[in-house]
């Protein structure tokens, strides 16, 4: 006891001092130091039998999920801080952003799990702990460690009691200015924003709530990591592994192949009925050995090994929506795999090299397996190579996503039209036309490439128009028989993508009324989408490199959109597109009519109407119409008539006033009928624009009287603007309000009404429903959503 009064009674005579020296980093820095020790990381992974690694699983880990990760959990998460897993929370926090669009040379990375595999490591890439990593202490683990502080600072300051936060003292923008604080600056970070404790902008954690996470850290924060997979589970590993990891030069490039297609897929055996997830990794060590982790920027560069393995490594972060792709393996798949890769009879006499400008071209580094292959193990599962660009390897995509329209409808070539054996011959001829940007790897001078990749684009295209006119007379290939209906049995036939401005949604099916534009896809241009944005996207490049990309992306939209003009009358096409690309610059105007497609041929359709347009949106409704889903569908919610109509009247909603509403609402609505649980809608805005071919100031290209809504059964998209709750027997009101919403203070007497605020003290029960009804209704798509769109009205 004498020694305790002693060492307390010291460290209050150091405190006191060093408070005299306040704002000098250095002094507070001592002031730590001296009283509980220099820092250094913990061992905080308990065993995963013992008593803490149940505690923190069973009671600690959900409250994390639920109130941390929804915030904290991808590239974009503030501060770098990635919550959703034992060893990310371990890391802790960075002060450097992901997304830097002015930086003149690409970033060092700092992937979770691959550019670095201890908190050691992590410590010399400059992250900060949020954990106490001094003297292991009741007392310096709540007063020396960041989240324990930022956790009692906002039980000391609740959010005030507004319903709209003042915005000059908060500021919820995506570049809002970070101050991420280390442990020896949160002194001052307490005095000048001692509002902005933890959740950030969001109501406090419930007493009981955040009992249990100040006992956890006073204990030195044990935790453990996911629970290793079943011995089943591990035995379907191994016969992938195995499969993936044959010898013949023509496995190897096979694996090549579906390891850069599927490198940012969850994968899972689909016969579990927890399933695992797990990654697809390139390994230095072969199956049977622990994984050793090739860790490049981008699946094909250079691994610098004799021999790459291909290794499945488990999931160990918590599945959120923004980056879950999930992808089902089991014994059909592996067959399939075979029969398009495997079993045909052609050779693969040599491996293709891993430099830039070979690799970072799939038309010409793949040469050797056949394209009908390719292109339908892509078309197998379209919504996953579509998700690839949607979500990919980035959360927040604006300079690439803001080369698509709100909400567009995607149809492919059916890949038994292009089984022609000169297609392979014709790739190879235009080897120079195909090169894509990621070959400059991530540090690029963005306008001369520009010019270059313009002049490529236009030349292979030009070839491609004559490629097909000697192929295929009179247009007999431009009608409905082009299209892939998925053989009438796969509902990837047709796709729906929806932008949210920086981020976006892709769903099976042709989801709401007939879109402005839509795209056809052929194998050349799937790829190129894929290695485009997903596998030669750096999020860490330079601004040049994000710029380039976002330019190329220009190309191959219009590319799948001239494919679909190319089913219209000839007479109407240019003025279609002439529509779509109102005020388009000069260069862009050159382009279009010069390089696209020539559209020469005439249409196979015979068009009976003087809406063409709409004719053959019915006409392609009709052909996928065997796979169709109705998995969004107003009709198919378990609600009376009377609900059904008035959601069906919200979903008609059109105007300038459409714009006021946020991306994304999500809507629950409570049942009339008790035994039913609460169905889920979303009301996505669709934003009109004149062209999207301006890099810059897209306010300015905006139609808001051409803007619109679709509203949908059950959650699409990962970030919420906005929650609506509401009974069954007030949608009729709920739509009332809907209606009269002309300006900001109308749309504030509907939150009013029927608004779930982020300020709402029932905001965290309503979030902890709407996510367990979401996991219930899709436990396998489905993740943890993320608040940081929510908006501040």
């Amino acid at each position: 006891m004498i020694f305790s009064f002693k060492r307390n009674h010291k460290r209050l005579v150091v405190f006191l001092s060093v408070l005299l020296f306040s704002g000098c980093a250095v002094y507070a820095g001592l002031n730590y130091d001296q009283l509980y020790g220099k820092p250094s990381p913990q061992q905080r992974i308990a065993p995963s039998e013992s008593k803490m690694a149940l505690n923190y699983l069973t009671e600690v880990k959900p409250i994390i999920e639920q109130r941390c990760v929804v915030c904290h959990a991808c590239y974009d998460a503030p501060c770098q801080l990635k919550m959703s897993s034992a060893e990310g929370i371990d890391r802790g926090a960075n002060k450097e952003k992901v997304y830097e669009g002015t930086r003149l040379l690409a970033s060092n990375l700092t992937r979770m799990f691959v550019d670095a595999q201890t908190t050691e490591e992590w410590r010399e890439l400059g992250f900060n702990p949020v954990l106490n990593e001094r003297e292991q202490s009741p007392e310096a683990n709540t007063q020396a460690g960041v989240m324990a502080r930022l956790l009692q600072l906002k039980q000391a300051h609740p959010l005030p009691d507004q319903k709209v936060l003042d915005a000059d003292k908060w500021d919820f923008s995506l570049d809002r200015d970070q101050q991420c604080p280390t442990i020896e600056e949160m002194a001052q970070y307490e005095n000048n924003y001692p509002e902005w404790g933890m959740p950030y902008g969001l109501p406090q954690l419930a007493d009981g709530e955040n009992n249990v996470l100040m006992q956890w850290l006073e204990a030195g924060s044990p935790m453990a990591s996911v629970a290793p997979p079943s011995e089943a589970t591990l035995a379907k590993v191994a016969q992938w592994e195995a499969f993936l990891n044959g010898d013949s030069l023509k496995q190897q490039l096979t694996s090549r192949y579906i390891y850069e297609h599927l490198f940012v897929s969850h994968l899972y055996f689909d016969d579990e009925k927890e399933p695992v997830y797990f990654d697809l990794v390139r390994s230095r060590t072969a199956p049977g050995q622990p994984v050793d982790l090739i860790a490049t920027r981008r699946p094909f560069d250079d691994p610098k090994v004799d021999r790459v393995y291909y290794r499945f490594v488990q999931v160990r972060e918590t599945i959120v929506d923004k980056t879950h792709m999930p992808y089902a393996l089991n014994p059909a798949k592996m067959a399939r795999i075979k029969s398009l890769f495997i079993e045909p009879d052609y050779n693969v006499d040599s491996l293709p090299s891993y430099d830039p400008e070979s690799s970072a071209n799939p038309l010409m580094s793949f040469t050797q397996l056949p394209v009908q292959a390719r292109y339908k193990f892509m078309l197998d599962n379209a919504q996953n190579t579509i998700m690839g660009f949607i979500k990919g390897p980035v959360c927040r995509g604006q300079l690439a996503l803001n080369v698509i329209n709100d909400r567009f409808w995607v149809f492919f070539v059916d890949p038994d039209m292009a089984d022609l054996p000169s297609v392979n011959e014709f790739y190879a001829s235009q080897a120079h036309n195909l090169r894509m940007p990621a070959e400059e790897e991530s540090n690029t001078i963005p306008l001369t490439n520009w010019l270059r990749y313009a002049k490529q684009q236009g030349d292979f295209l030009r070839a491609k128009n004559d490629f097909m006119k000697q192929t295929f007379k009179n247009g007999e290939h431009l009608t409905p028989r082009v299209i892939w209906n998925g053989n009438n049995e796969n509902d990837h036939a047709a796709l729906t993508v929806f932008r949210h401005f920086d981020s976006a949604t892709v769903t099976k099916g042709l989801v709401g009324a007939e879109p402005k534009t839509a795209w056809v896809l052929d194998y050349s241009l799937l790829e190129r989408v894929h290695y485009l944005l997903v596998a030669g996207f750096d999020v860490y490049g330079n601004f040049g490199h994000q710029l380039v990309t976002r330019m190329y992306m220009d190309f191959l939209r219009m590319e799948g959109e001239s494919n679909f003009l190319s089913l219209l009358p000839a007479e109407v096409r240019h003025d279609e597109l002439a529509d779509w690309y109102q005020d388009s610059n000069k260069s862009l105007k050159t382009f279009l009519q010069g390089d696209i497609n020539e559209f020469d041929q005439p249409s196979g359709i015979q068009f009976k109407t003087d809406n063409p347009k709409h004719e053959l949106f019915t006409l392609l409704q009709q052909h996928v119409a065997p796979v169709r889903s109705d998995r969004y569908d107003i009709d198919a919610a378990e609600l009376g008539t009377e609900a059904i109509a008035a959601l069906t009247t919200l979903g008609r909603l059109s105007g300038e006033h459409v714009h006021l509403f946020p991306e994304l609402s999500f809507i629950m609505v409570e049942p009339t009928n008790p035994a039913t649980k609460a169905q889920l809608f979303t009301l996505v805005r669709n934003s009109a624009h004149r062209n999207i071919s301006s890099l810059f100031d897209e306010e300015s290209n905006r139609l808001f009287e051409r803007d619109n809504v679709t509203l949908v059964r059950g959650l699409l998209g990962s970030y919420p603007g906005a929650f609506w709750h509401v009974k069954e027997a007030d949608l009729p009101k709920l739509l009332e309000k809907v209606q009269q919403v002309k300006s900001e203070q109308t749309y504030a007497e509907l939150l009013d009404a029927f608004g779930v605020r982020r300020t709402s003290a029932e905001f965290w029960s309503f979030s902890d429903k709407l996510n367990q009804i979401n996991q219930e209704n899709f436990p396998i798509e489905s993740g943890l959503l993320d608040y940081n769109r929510i908006e501040n009205r």
